[in-house]
């Protein structure tokens, strides 16, 4: 036991949550928007505005056109299997390898590909890692155990890990519209919990496929998180604070939430409301790329995801039965006051109650 302990330890082959469902988690959701997210950007900006380079096709496979970011999505799976592989530390001949790993368990995850590539590269980079520099043909033994386990374990495990997740996201999905009002608040909540926790709430909307009014929520939850606390924060944090919380992220407040985590009740409870708000008031929809859905307003993601959803809709929302959309006025305003108008001023107020009787002090949000 204890030679193998040290094996590990000398392979850096760490086995924990935080390695695996917050290090890798995290970057899988970082090569997602690289590759897919981008991709889907490109696409819909060159569509609109008529960009010739964004809208040519650039080169052909098996007869299909690719644009640029047709051929950014086209790499999503690579990108996630080697943003995970680096989260992972993978020496470079199994990061490398990790390119044909993800593609292939990402074609064979389908709609489910993101988790499948998850769990899969974690597996191919641990085996790589374990192999790596312990012949004296490195350069032939790294690279074939990397790719052969992780694509044997992307034909075994891929299609079911896919269709499970898919499964799921559906569920979530068509329980939110038959209950518009309870699953608004609870997707909404959940989500924004996740988007301030340090794991990655992009990467499980992604997982999870959500688009659709579920979609809408998420982005709400998001909002409520990042906008509230860049609000409720102002005092201690000024300007510096609110573009950083407010366009980066909420999870920023995670050391301040550990030591009191009463500071958390203005987002939560603002999510809580902004949600069934978007269900079932405003009907917003988020029918972009899943992964914008997590991403509230950090680059101004989620608003650029229901704006393409809009005009431009992505396949798994097209496959959910979303139609391309002429946005009217009072879409805009829903997407304007439950992304930042309404986080804004009911995450302010609540925290306005919360200072008064005690429960927020002075100083409880400062970032350091």
């Amino acid at each position: 036991m204890a030679d193998w302990k040290g094996f590990l330890q000398r392979k850096n082959i760490v086995i924990s949550a935080r390695r695996y469902g917050i290090d890798a988690l995290g970057a899988m959701a970082q090569g997602l928007f690289c590759s897919l997210l981008i991709g889907t950007i490109l696409n819909t900006l060159g569509t609109q505005f008529g960009i010739p380079f964004l809208t040519a096709q650039i080169i052909k496979i098996n007869d299909v056109g690719y644009t640029v970011g047709g051929l950014c999505s086209f790499m999503s799976g690579s990108a996630m299997a080697v943003a995970i592989g680096y989260a992972l530390q993978a020496p470079p001949m199994v990061l490398f390898s990790l390119v044909t790993v993800g593609y292939a368990c990402n074609a064979l995850g389908g709609a489910g590909g993101p988790l499948a590539v998850l769990f899969v590269a974690i597996i191919a980079a641990e085996f790589g890692k374990a192999v790596s520099k312990e012949t004296k043909i490195d350069i032939l033994v790294t690279p074939i155990v990397t790719i052969l386990v992780g694509i044997g374990a992307a034909w075994i495990i891929a299609p079911p890990i896919g269709g499970a997740a898919n499964a799921f996201g559906q569920l979530i999905m068509q329980t939110t519209l038959l209950q518009p009002f309870w699953m608004g608040i609870l997707v909404s909540v959940l989500v924004g919990i996740a988007l301030t926790l340090p794991i990655s709430s992009a990467a499980i909307c992604s997982v999870l496929g959500l688009t659709g009014l579920a979609g809408g929520a998420a982005v709400a939850g998001c909002c409520a998180n990042m906008v509230g606390f860049a609000v409720l924060s102002f005092r201690e944090n000024g300007w510096g604070g609110l573009v950083s919380q407010g366009i980066g992220t909420s999870m920023l407040q995670m050391p301040n939430i550990v030591k009191n985590p009463k500071i958390w009740l203005p987002a939560i409870l603002t999510s809580a409301i902004t949600g069934p708000l978007a269900t079932c008031f405003f009907g917003l929809e988020m029918n972009g790329a899943p992964i914008n859905s997590g991403m509230g307003t950090c680059g101004l993601c989620g608003q650029l995801g229901v704006w393409t959803g809009w005009v431009s809709p992505s396949e798994q929302a097209i496959a959910n039965g979303a139609l391309a959309i002429a946005p009217t006025a009072f879409d805009w305003a829903g997407l304007l006051l439950i992304s930042f108008v309404l986080p804004a001023v009911l995450c302010w107020a609540f925290g306005l109650f919360f200072r008064k009787i005690g429960w927020i002090k002075e100083g409880d949000l400062t970032l350091n």
